[in-house]
């Protein structure tokens, strides 16, 4: 009997939890097709035996890929849980996620723009709902980290999500990360796991580029 991972409570088995229940519908199925065509065969001509041989042979080749291929899916769902579980921990720590939105209420947000090249004017664009753009110009910025502030009320914008693009006098489309308060982790309906991030919203693991600490440690050390 299996377990819940999170509860271990008991959970009922099911043909498609078992990695070898398919395996042994396919021999059952192969066996009675097997049999019908021994049963079947011409007396007078039988068939060769090196054929069954090759068929048995075929079927355990089918077997094993069907058996790797529920055992792989299996432990990829393992994996997730214990991302989940991982990741759990660190739930309420500042976290620097990439992102290509923000969403703004009446808090500041930091953040960084990774240059690749040296640009002498740099300037964020954030673009809200209504289509309009703000600007919030950087000036002239040596490549690597260009760590940036936005203030929602010293620049007039109002809450909401605005999408986030940078010009560079280069023409480089550098990635922008924000820092936010990591506030949940749980599994998404594909098995995925999925991050809430303060400022960002849903996103994934592969999105953090930095974990900062506890957030409420840094509030207080400032």
């Amino acid at each position: 009997m299996q377990t819940n991972f999170f509860s271990n409570t008991p959970v009922a088995s099911t043909a498609g939890s078992n990695p070898l229940a398919n395996g042994s519908e396919t021999t059952q199925m192969f066996t009675k097709l097997l049999v019908a065509q021994i049963q079947n065969q011409d007396p007078l001509s039988p068939t060769d035996p090196s054929q069954f041989i090759n068929q048995l042979t075929q079927l355990s080749q089918t077997e094993a890929l069907q058996n790797v291929g529920n055992l792989t899916s299996a432990n990829a769902s393992i994996l997730s849980s214990m991302q989940v579980l991982a990741l759990g921990a660190q739930v309420g720590s500042e976290v620097q996620v990439t992102a290509t939105e923000v969403q703004l209420d009446s808090t500041k947000v930091k953040g960084e723009i990774t240059l690749a090249a040296s640009s002498s004017k740099t300037t964020l664009v954030l673009i809200g709902q209504d289509g309009r753009e703000h600007k919030v110009e950087l000036g002239s910025q040596s490549s690597g980290a260009v760590p940036f502030a936005l203030d929602p009320q010293a620049l007039g914008l109002p809450a909401g999500t605005y999408k986030m693009r940078v010009e560079t006098s280069t023409k480089e489309d550098p990635p922008v990360d924000l820092v936010g308060r990591l506030n949940s982790v749980r599994l998404g309906s594909g098995g995925a796991v999925v991050l809430n991030v303060a400022n960002v919203g849903e996103t994934s693991p592969a999105k953090i580029t930095a974990f900062n600490g506890g957030a409420t440690a840094k509030l207080a050390s400032n």
